[in-house]
This record gives C-alpha cells, sequence and structure tokens, in this order.
C-alpha cells in the first residue's frame, strides 16, 4: 500500500514511450495563440491580461538589459503553471513532480544569469563573493560559503518545486484513501473528510500557481543581480 502512493510519481509508458512527452506538449494545445481581430474572446483577454499584470511585476525593478529576457520568463511561467494545474486533474500525470526535469528546467536558466553576470560586469559578480570590508581571517572562509552558495542555487529551485507539489499530491492521495475506507464504516467521518480534501484541493491548486511564480520570480532575482 505505501509503495502504490507513489505510483503516482513514475512517469507512465504506453507501448515503451514514455508519456511524459505528451503531458510536456500539453500546454502548447491549451494556452490560446494571439488573434488579429480587434474583438478577441474572453481567454484570449483574460490570458493577455495575466501575461501583462506578470510581466510588469517581475521586470519593473530590472534594469533594461534584463528586459529582453521578458518573453522567455513569462512563456516558462505559463508553462510550469500549466503543467501543475493540468497534473490535479484525474488520470494525469504532473511532470514538474519530477526532480529531474525542474533540475533541467533550473540549471540552464540558472547559468544562463550567472554568464550574463560574469560577461557584463565581471567585477560586481565576483564581488558577491567577497562584501567589502570582510576581515582578512574569514576571506577564504565566506569564498567557500558563497561559491556552495552559488552553486545550490538552482538544487535548491527543483527541489523547491518538486517537493511541494510532491507533498500536495500524497497528501491528497492519502486523504482520499481514508475517505473510501471511512465511507462505509463511519459516513459522518468521511463526509468531514471529503470536506477536508475538498478544501486541500482548492488549496493545492493555489500551490500549484504560487510555486511557478516563486520559480520564475527567483530566477528574475539572480537575473537581477548580474545586469
Amino acid at each position: 500500500m505505501t509503495l502504490s502512493f507513489f505510483d503516482q510519481f513514475m512517469s507512465p509508458t504506453l507501448l515503451g514511450t514514455p508519456l511524459i512527452i505528451l503531458a510536456l506538449m500539453a500546454p502548447s494545445l491549451i494556452i490560446s495563440n494571439p488573434s488579429n481581430r480587434w474583438l478577441s474572446n474572453r481567454l484570449t483577454t483574460l490570458q493577455s491580461t495575466f501575461v501583462t499584470q506578470f510581466t510588469a511585476q517581475i521586470f519593473s525593478p530590472l534594469n533594461a538589459p534584463g528586459h529582453k529576457w521578458a518573453l522567455m520568463l513569462t512563456s516558462l511561467m505559463m508553462f510550469i503553471i500549466s503543467l501543475n494545474t493540468l497534473g490535479l486533474l484525474p488520470y494525469t500525470f504532473t511532470p514538474t513532480t519530477q526532480l529531474s526535469l525542474n533540475i533541467g528546467l533550473a540549471v540552464p536558466l540558472w547559468l544562463a544569469t550567472v554568464i550574463v553576470g560574469m560577461r557584463n560586469q565581471p567585477t560586481v559578480a565576483l564581488g558577491h563573493f567577497l562584501p567589502e570590508g570582510t576581515p582578512t581571517p574569514l576571506i577564504p572562509v565566506l569564498i567557500i560559503i558563497e561559491t556552495i552558495s552559488l552553486f545550490i542555487r538552482p538544487v535548491a529551485l527543483g527541489v523547491r518545486l518538486t517537493a511541494n507539489l510532491t507533498a500536495g499530491h500524497l497528501l491528497m492521495q492519502l486523504i482520499a484513501t481514508a475517505v473510501f475506507v471511512l465511507l462505509p464504516l463511519m459516513p459522518t467521518i468521511a463526509i468531514i473528510t471529503a470536506t477536508i480534501l475538498f478544501l486541500l484541493t482548492i488549496l493545492e491548486v493555489a500551490v500549484a500557481l504560487i510555486q511557478a511564480y516563486v520559480f520564475v520570480l527567483l530566477i528574475s532575482l539572480y537575473l537581477q543581480e548580474n545586469v
């Protein structure tokens, strides 16, 4: 029984083909494309408003060179939100519960911010390793700590997204199993548990949106340090 709870996080296959490929293609199918019409439908208007507000909020503190990342980070935000929310539907798979996928998204973006900083302002980028006024005996230790802190950033990005989604999905399955077990034995307790499950589902939708926002926000903060 314990192992079956974690089966939902295994990448499903069909005829030897991993279905995670189809899951990664799903956002491109559900996100509406911009239209050339003067009047657009409600979905396109809502999507455009969300993208505009998100882009303005994320990139307002950034310098002008950082605004070149707007299209990529906004697309990443929509991509992660789509994967997170689609995974809450029955008989679906959440690719963002896989640490390998999240690390694969975090490492290139983090490395790009570091390369941009080293290319555009190497003195400022290297200055993060040793703040001004540091006592001489602490210089080697501080450089080692700051180096470890720099290289642990992409790992923290991937683990944070994976852990939050995995914990939420696992808790939902545990409570759903409790509802099915308690229903014939104690209907009243089962109804209360089902209510908790409904509230937890709403919370998990919020977590899916917030974690996508946090992922992109942290990347924008790393970018802000290097532009």
